[in-house]
C-alpha cells in the first residue's frame, strides 16, 4: 500500500493540509460539503474559477490558494 503524502494549500485563508492526490472535490468532502450536490457552492483555485464539471478533475497542487463560497439562505 503506497504511502500518503500531504501537501500544504491555503484554503479559505488559512494554512491548510490536504493528500497530495486531492481534487477539488476532496477538498470539499473535507469540509462535510457534497460535491454531488453542488448547488449553492463556488470554488476558486489561484483567483480562476473551476466549473462544476471539473471538481472531480481538477488536482490539487503544494501551495494552491483554495476559495470556497457556499451560499446560506437567512439572514
Amino acid at each position: 500500500m503506497p504511502i500518503e503524502t500531504a501537501i500544504d494549500i491555503t484554503l479559505n485563508g488559512a494554512s491548510s493540509t490536504v493528500a497530495s492526490d486531492a481534487s477539488v472535490a476532496d477538498v470539499l468532502r473535507g469540509m462535510n460539503l457534497d460535491p454531488t450536490k453542488p448547488k449553492g457552492i463556488a470554488v476558486a483555485v489561484n483567483d480562476e474559477v473551476v466549473p462544476k464539471s471539473a471538481w472531480q478533475g481538477r488536482q490539487i497542487q503544494e501551495k494552491d490558494r483554495v476559495e470556497v463560497i457556499t451560499a446560506r439562505q437567512g439572514g
